[in-house]
């Protein structure tokens, strides 16, 4: 007697969504160009607008997220994490603060500050509280260390994730370094504004904010939260802004 087993349903095959250096190499494009356009277009609407420029990127930026299919916990957004993220982002801007603090007693260093120009106390507290964190530092941490970071520790582990993220984020900011500014203005002055001065402006700038981008990552990782970075991005550019007027 031969007993012959019922046929089951054959598995499915599945294609692949996407191959992962692909989606790398293509984010890695996409959103240094997707922050190059907003900041082009701020730059032309002047302050105000250009929040709604930064919140309109931060959408772009949700919807590529969600098209990678990159999780909250890949983002550094998981709500677990808020608290650890709370806590190494408080830690890292009180540092920051007490190395301003320390600036301030320098008096060598407030003289050479203090020609840059000194903002109104309005028009500081404006621009620490609303203009830095809605019109900059949030959609640049989603962007390197949420959306760039998320989606390079994936394929190819933590160490491209810093790198990578870090080495896209110095090479952005040469766009910043080529605008106007008080800081730009006096880096100017003290290098020359010919090539070999721009240039060198250029290369300390990739330089120490590529090396600021290894710094946000590794608090990114250790508090396991986008929160840390974006506290620490915020401490250094409000507190830049507020050193200057006390100066």
């Amino acid at each position: 007697m031969v007993t012959v087993s019922p046929a089951g349903p054959r598995p499915r095959t599945i294609a692949p969504r996407s191959t992962p250096a692909l989606v790398a190499g293509f984010l890695a494009i996409l959103v240094p160009l997707a922050l190059i356009a907003a900041d082009v277009l701020a730059s032309r609407v002047g302050p105000g607008p250009d929040i709604v420029v930064g919140l309109g990127l931060i959408g772009i930026l949700t919807l590529v997220a969600l098209l990678a299919g990159l999780r909250p916990d890949d983002l550094g957004l998981a709500r677990s994490t808020w608290g650890s993220g709370a806590r190494w982002g408080l830690g890292a801007a009180a540092v920051v603060a007490l190395g301003y603090a320390v600036g301030l007693a320098i008096t060598r260093l407030r003289a050479s500050v203090a020609v840059v120009g000194t903002p109104s106390w309005s028009a500081a507290m404006i621009s620490a509280v609303i203009l830095i964190p809605l019109g900059t530092v949030i959609h640049e941490e989603f962007a390197f260390r949420g959306l760039l970071f998320g989606v390079l520790r994936r394929q190819s582990g933590r160490r491209a994730a810093v790198l990578g993220s870090s080495v896209l984020f110095g090479l952005w900011h040469i766009v910043p370094a080529l605008a106007g500014g008080p800081t730009n203005v006096a880096m100017a002055d003290a290098l020359g504004d010919g090539f070999g001065g721009t240039a060198m402006r250029l290369a300390g700038t990739v330089l120490i904010t590529g090396l600021g981008g290894v710094l946000l990552c590794e608090l990114r990782v250790r508090s396991g939260s986008l929160i840390a970075p974006c506290l620490l991005h915020w401490a250094v550019n409000a507190g830049g802004v507020l050193f200057l007027l006390l100066a």
